[in-house]
């Protein structure tokens, strides 16, 4: 009526619902500017428990950087026959490399084996003996990076199927163990997220039930007047709102400094290896997938806990 009359349109359903939701989102930010302390201990808490996960996370992911760059390493050893000349032996290796799933290869004579050989064992005497050279040709074949595990181990065999191949060995015992220590990182980064987000909605929920006993006699004069628990409930969500934003905001804080913190000991100590590697913090996309993790922990944290404490306040 009072629209009508001051010649106004009525704000339609959707106006209106986004109209409430903008003034509760700006009130429940209000209530906590009121109690800064408190709400930024809260907001430190979360991110602390928020942080550990994600610095186990970042780690990992280093760890895993490493494994791949060692992969450069892993080699198929490709044993000729004796039958095989050289020159077929250096032809197999380039025809080879030419393959999409390898990086390079390299061919090494019977003559250049024996003389490694000799040069390496400290039996260059007793070799000299030998009326011929026992040792075959060999081709080093590097895997691309690209390859993964079963893709190495098809390369492998496919090789070793060669006509001229006697033997193919493949070493990856290594390789293996490090994808089995990682896996298992991965999976104890998981238990220890899920522990540590029901943590965190331990202690939103906690923050909002006190928030909620200290507002009891106005929530029993809104149930009076007959309020309904949506309305009621609405400045609690978003107050479970802001301390998820703000925890997570603070963990991807928290491990952006950490890494920052360690990068310099850490290329310290990659150098003293001969290596080029750089700590690497959480990408833009799992920092804000932090947040969000965070947003919805203390959205179902504050859901759960209104729920159950608007349930036992009556008006007297």
């Amino acid at each position: 009526m009072a629209f009508a009359e001051a010649g106004l349109e009525r704000p339609g359903f959707f106006a209106r619902f986004a109209q409430e939701h903008l003034r509760v989102f700006f009130f429940s930010l209000g209530k906590l500017r009121q109690t800064p302390v408190a709400a930024a201990l809260t907001a430190l808490v979360i991110g602390i428990a928020l942080a550990l996960p994600a610095a186990l996370y970042v780690l990992t992911r280093n760890v895993e950087t490493v494994g791949y760059s060692w992969r450069e390493s892993l080699q198929i050893s490709l044993f000729l026959k004796d039958s095989v000349s050289a020159e077929r032996g250096a032809a197999l290796a380039h025809e080879i490399g030419a393959r999409q799933d390898v990086a390079k290869t390299q061919y090494i004579s019977r003559d250049q084996s024996l003389t490694d050989f000799k040069a390496q064992s400290g039996f260059g005497d007793a070799l000299g003996i030998l009326d011929e050279n026992p040792l075959p040709a060999v081709i080093a074949v590097t895997p691309a990076r690209s390859v993964g595990k079963a893709g190495v181990q098809e390369l492998d065999a496919e090789l070793g199927r060669l006509p001229e191949v006697d033997i193919a060995k493949l070493d990856q015992k290594w390789l293996e163990r490090l994808y089995a220590l990682l896996d298992i990182a991965r999976r104890a980064v998981g238990m220890i997220a899920v522990l540590l987000g029901l943590a965190v909605m331990v202690v939103i929920g906690n923050t909002v039930r006190l928030d909620i006993e200290a507002r009891r006699d106005e929530i029993e004069v809104m149930k009076l007047i007959g309020a309904p628990d949506s309305f009621i409930r609405r400045p609690f969500l978003y107050a479970g709102f802001w301390h998820g934003l703000f925890g997570g905001i603070l963990a991807w804080l928290l491990v952006t400094i950490g890494v920052h913190a360690l990068s310099g000991p850490a290329a310290t100590l990659a150098a003293s290896y001969g290596s080029d590697f750089r700590l690497s913090g959480l990408p833009a996309a799992d920092g804000f997938s932090l947040i969000a993790a965070g947003i919805v922990l203390g959205w179902a944290a504050a859901y759960v806990t209104v729920g159950r404490r608007l349930a036992l306040i009556e008006p007297r």
